[in-house]
């Protein structure tokens, strides 16, 4: 199956808007090829405001988040791989999603298990393992 990330991402950023609040991307920036304006860059992570006011031709595809923004009054064309968007969250709460950090190559729950190891048939008993994210 395809990635959940694209799809969880733009109902919360929905979510966000439909609430009056201002999304707010949260980005690693050393996933490649991430173009966002380095002078704001701390740690490696940059927090973007995807409120439209602020965001021009806003286009969140599977792969990646597009969009034209101001940066200390220059424009910008922005990047950022889906996989790179760490989370999602309202401005003004918090609230919002952070997104585990993904290894395609180990074969997490979004890429599959290993090639190696067959599907089974028999459900999973016992408790869920959602988890609620504060």
């Amino acid at each position: 199956m395809t990635s959940n990330r694209p799809y969880l991402i733009r109902a919360l950023y929905e979510w966000i808007l439909d609430n009056g609040m201002t999304p707010h991307l949260l980005v690693d920036t050393s996933r490649s090829p991430t173009v966002v304006p380095a002078q704001f860059v701390q740690d490696g992570k940059i927090v973007l405001n995807l409120s439209p006011t602020a965001v021009r031709e806003l286009v969140m595809g599977n792969d990646q988040i597009v969009f034209n923004a101001r940066f200390s009054g220059r424009p910008m064309d922005v990047l950022v791989p889906i996989d790179a968007v760490m989370g999602i969250y309202a401005r003004e709460n918090g609230h919002g999603m952070l997104f585990p950090e993904q290894d395609f190559e180990a074969g997490t729950p979004e890429s599959g298990p290993p090639d190696d190891v067959a599907p089974t048939t028999k459900p999973r008993r016992g408790k869920p393992n959602l988890r609620v994210v504060k």
